[in-house]
């Protein structure tokens, strides 16, 4: 897996390494961080272009994110696609989630999947929460899921 900072600069590091070496970084500094991971994809003629984000949270200062971006040439209905985003997420998550614990640094998984029943991506809520919150970790959806919504959605091409 790939994974690029915002200013495109790649990050040489399998993504454990680069990820801890942040928290040691920023807590040096006297940063609280939080973490929050989404996906968000887009969907081109054939190809689905995935963007999943791990954005990092300076409590009250801002923060950076590194982001992995992937294409597909395999076809999804819209709530196939939803839960797919959440998997990879979660995939993420879990590689991750050791390394947020020894540093005590909270993460949210942020899900695309609006709470209103009126969009098409609320039929993937139940499962999406189910998942998320199955697997341990906290959930977000929309409005409040700004790391998949708002982030990823700015870097999927």
């Amino acid at each position: 897996m790939r994974w690029r900072k915002f200013n495109g600069d790649p990050i040489e590091l399998p993504i454990t390494d680069a990820v801890e070496s942040a928290i040691k970084r920023e807590t040096e500094k006297g940063y609280r961080l939080k973490v929050c991971i989404g996906t968000d994809s887009q969907v081109k003629g054939k190809e689905t272009e995935f963007a999943t984000v791990i954005v990092f949270l300076r409590e009250g200062q801002g923060g950076f994110m590194f982001i992995h971006n992937e294409k597909t040439l395999q076809s999804f209905t819209i709530k196939e696609r939803m839960l797919t985003e959440v998997a990879r997420s979660i995939e993420i998550a879990y590689e991750l989630c050791h390394l947020f614990t020894r540093y005590d640094v909270d993460m949210e998984v942020h899900a695309d999947i609006n709470t209103n029943p009126q969009f098409k991506s609320n039929d993937a809520l139940k499962e999406a929460m189910g998942y998320i919150l199955g697997m341990g970790f906290a959930f977000k959806a929309k409005p409040e899921a700004f790391a998949s919504s708002s982030c990823a959605n700015k870097v999927v091409n």
